[in-house]
């Protein structure tokens, strides 16, 4: 399995968490099981791109999962890189709400690198990360879709992840939280 301990923080830190994390009860979605990233999280590889890439995954775990908005939320989680990751190095990032495309960028996989206390180049080896974010309360109920395709700076496919979460209404789990 492959997983860039780098693109956490590009689906889960302070600036992609007010986009897709929050709600005070919301589930974690999982499309495929086959793709699902081990630990408790609701990330998994892209469906057509599981194979690509030179990150090895262990595992990732949220805590609390499913995350509660105004809450801090731990992200735990430990790979192998099997490549060095070098400047230039870049995440194309796509946020939906529902079918709403609410976000849809490129950002340096470097910079977001710092937001784990990790810098380029990395060299191959092993990696553990930690990292808490204190997530927002004003999020909408509904289901957040994101998508990090990472690339190195020749475009060679370091990883593909995607992860689903659900928010409902709070309060409003007996009747699924949506209205």
């Amino acid at each position: 399995m492959k997983f860039s301990v780098a693109v956490l923080p590009a689906l889960l830190a302070p600036s992609t968490a007010r986009s897709i994390f929050g709600g005070d009860a919301q589930k974690a979605i999982t499309h495929n099981d086959d793709l699902k990233i081990p630990g408790e999280s609701p990330l998994e590889h892209c469906p057509d791109r599981k194979s690509e890439g030179f990150i090895e995954i262990n595992s990732v775990d949220l805590v609390p999962n499913p995350p509660a908005a105004g809450k801090e939320l731990v992200i735990k989680a430990n790979g192998t890189v099997k490549k060095t990751i070098e400047e230039g190095a870049y995440i194309d990032l796509v946020v939906k709400y529902g079918l709403i495309r609410l976000l849809k960028t490129r950002a340096d996989l470097c910079e977001q690198m710092g937001e784990v206390d990790l810098k380029c180049p990395v060299e191959p080896g092993d990696r553990v990360i930690t990292k808490t974010v204190e997530l927002p309360k004003e999020i909408p109920p509904g289901t957040y879709n994101v998508e990090a395709d990472v690339f190195t700076r020749d475009g060679e496919r370091i990883t593909c992840l995607t992860a689903s979460v659900k928010f409902n209404l709070p309060g409003m789990d007996f009747l699924g939280g949506e209205l």
